[in-house]
């Protein structure tokens, strides 16, 4: 597998783009969420993940994975099958995922001086 920028492999790979609104209840979410990034990363095909959060409700997640076969794994997974219904349940307003193959990559770093 041919490394390219950031360390992911040269593409194609794909990424899961998870946007989301929250509601208010924080309770074991951080918690959930870093577990969530620790199981994730043990799943053969995980290339990385970038998050942000815009205040308390808008978040986006976006997740690297080298197939749709490594994400379907990661759907199958028990312990993400419950975080899921618990974000349903009680954690998002809304959400939306959408899976893109990830075409072209490149990488722009400031040179330090």
């Amino acid at each position: 597998m041919d490394i390219g920028a950031g360390g992911f492999p040269t593409p194609p790979y794909y990424a899961v783009i998870f946007t989301s609104r929250r509601t208010a209840d924080d309770v074991d979410y951080a918690v959930t969420a870093q577990r969530m990034a620790e199981l994730a990363a043990d799943v053969p095909g995980f290339l990385g993940i970038d998050s942000v959060r815009q205040g308390p409700e808008l978040g986006i997640t976006v997740s690297y994975w080298r197939s749709m076969e490594s994400i379907a794994a990661w759907r199958s997974h028990a312990e993400h099958k419950i975080a899921r219904d618990t974000g349903r349940d009680r954690w998002y307003e809304a959400f939306e995922v959408h899976v893109a193959k990830v075409e072209r990559s490149y990488r722009f770093t400031l040179p330090e001086t």
